[in-house]
């Protein structure tokens, strides 16, 4: 007889790769749409361990041409802001969609610029030439004055912090026409060009009051009776008791970014009541929501929060990260869950960018996480950390996700196989039975080789379905998810049935594995395209 370990059935032949990644190894190219996609969930225009910001950017404008689809760009770019919470790579696909369709530009645009920061990045990323013009076209100019009147004295004097380029640029450029007299006045203020005869509106005149006070107890008035961005407020506030009113009017994205800087003026030595009142404002699973928080910002508050912050607040960060990490999927049966905790994924996951702008998140922070809430969710479930050989296998543990993120995340940092966490589940599980593996990586695997021109996750995960045949009832079918972290054009493994590409780190990208792997048809670019703008 043959040898049967070559000769043995198979579901179905790897196939041959058609490309290589940009860490050297063999790999399957996606398709435009989906690369689209992939960039759109990931990218922020900044240099990765493989890619710096202008390839990114290269690689963009050339798949918005080869895609040369108006309907999905808008889609893309509604998903990009809305379900994926990135900030630039919305923008750029803005800015493309408006040289096609004004029609869906306008649509998307309402959309996309949902805050002052976000109008102040289509405004940089157009002055800069690249989308195919350096100034406002008519198009652009009553988009960008549709924001500013609509948007409230408060949504302008929060636009108004930050430079290069300032609201004040874009107000000079956009020129629009005031809805009324205060409006007039309030634009003037904004570009250093006070009218003479038209008065600011009342919170103009009520932060003016609050930088010209001379106690703490007139700012503290001021604030009873007035909500700033803490911001507008930093420089001129007087004391520890006026920054207890600060802290009262912080949202959620700003309380948890500032814990230490409101302990560093002395905020949690004032009252019980105030480490209370914000410690309930964290875990508050509303605010969570309405503040569109990624699970791993409070994973970073946590990892970063000085010596010296209460305990009950470090307590609400990570009550917050299981809020915010609540809707990861129950899956259908164990997974094995392959963690990727190789040298490249101790890069920044946004990328980097100048000193002191960078996040000190990393890939491999945001994956732990992801592993950490899907092994809470999905008891029976294994852990395989892995770069070019595993490092654990974990099965249970106690406590928050974010300890065992933390303990996860500091294994690991040689290259990438990411075949291993298949190889260990069909060497060392193969009595047990799982519903599928999730890979969270940055997919640059490139040590390691596959049967057949394949790539090694290919021909492991060939093996995996042969093994698990073996076990599950006959109509049970293993699927395979790879969640991708960066901004790569190829895959490990090609979509096909029982197979799921999809990028990202929002909890959106749990919404797309839940729908696959309960055998639901909608898929990564489905899911895009199911968009109505």
């Amino acid at each position: 007889m043959a040898n049967k370990n070559l000769f043995r059935k198979s579901p179905s032949v790897p196939p041959v790769t058609d490309t290589t990644n940009a860490a050297g190894g063999v790999a399957y190219r996606l398709p435009p749409k989906h690369a689209l996609a992939q960039l759109a969930a990931t990218g922020c225009f900044n240099s990765t361990f493989h890619a710096n910001a202008e390839t990114q950017l290269t690689t963009l404008l050339a798949l918005i041409e080869q895609v040369n689809d108006a309907p999905f760009l808008a889609k893309l770019a509604v998903y990009s802001r809305e379900r994926a919470f990135m900030k630039d790579m919305p923008v750029a696909l803005l800015l493309a969609l408006s040289q096609r369709d004004t029609v869906l530009f306008h649509r998307a645009f309402d959309r996309v610029v949902d805050n002052g920061k976000m109008l102040r990045n289509v405004f940089q990323m157009l002055r800069s030439g690249m989308f195919g013009r350096k100034s406002l076209s008519y198009s652009l100019q009553r988009a960008f004055n549709r924001f500013l009147n609509k948007a409230t004295t408060s949504d302008l004097l929060t636009a108004s912090i930050g430079n290069d380029p300032s609201l004040r640029d874009v107000l000079r450029m956009a020129r629009p026409t005031p809805t009324d007299n205060e409006r007039r006045a309030l634009y003037g203020w904004l570009v250093n060009k006070p009218t003479l005869d038209a008065e600011p509106p009342v919170e103009v005149k009520a932060l003016l009051a609050f930088r010209r006070a001379e106690t703490a107890d007139e700012q503290i008035d001021i604030l009873e009776r007035h909500r700033f961005r803490w911001d507008l407020l930093a420089d001129t506030a007087k004391g520890p008791g006026v920054w207890v009113a600060i802290a009262k009017q912080m949202g959620l994205q700003a309380l948890r970014m500032n814990l230490n800087t409101l302990m560093r003026h002395q905020v949690f030595e004032q009252s019980p009541d105030v480490i209370d009142a914000v410690a309930s404002r964290l875990r508050d699973p509303e605010a969570i929501r309405r503040a569109r928080q990624f699970p791993y910002q409070f994973f970073a508050a946590y990892l970063n929060a000085e010596p010296g912050l209460p305990t009950s607040i470090r307590d609400a960060l990570q009550e917050a990260a299981e809020i915010a990490c609540g809707n990861v999927p129950e899956l259908p049966g164990p997974i094995v869950v392959g963690l990727d905790v190789s040298g490249s994924m101790k890069s920044p996951v946004t990328g980097r960018r100048g000193a002191g702008a960078t996040s000190t998140m990393r890939c491999v922070d945001v994956a732990a996480l992801f592993a950490a809430a899907i092994l809470r969710r999905n008891p029976g479930s294994v852990i395989v950390p892995f770069d070019t050989e595993p490092h654990a296998e974990i099965t249970e543990f106690s406590g928050s996700i974010l300890e065992l993120a933390a303990q996860l995340s500091r294994y690991g940092g040689g290259g990438t196989n990411c075949s291993i966490p298949l190889q260990y589940a069909n060497n060392r599980l193969k009595k047990r039975q799982f519903g599928g593996c999730v890979i969270v990586s940055d997919n640059e695997s490139w040590v390691g080789t596959g049967r057949g021109g394949s790539t090694a996750v290919m021909a492991q995960w060939s093996d995996f379905v042969i093994n698990q045949s073996k076990l599950a009832k006959a109509d049970a079918k293993p699927q395979l998810v790879c969640i991708d972290l960066q901004p790569n054009t190829t895959t490990q493994a090609p979509d096909r049935e029982d197979i799921l590409n999809v990028g990202g780190f929002s909890d959106a990208v749990f919404e797309v594995v839940a729908n696959f792997m309960r055998g639901d048809a909608n898929r990564f670019v489905e899911e895009i395209e199911a968009i109505e703008v």
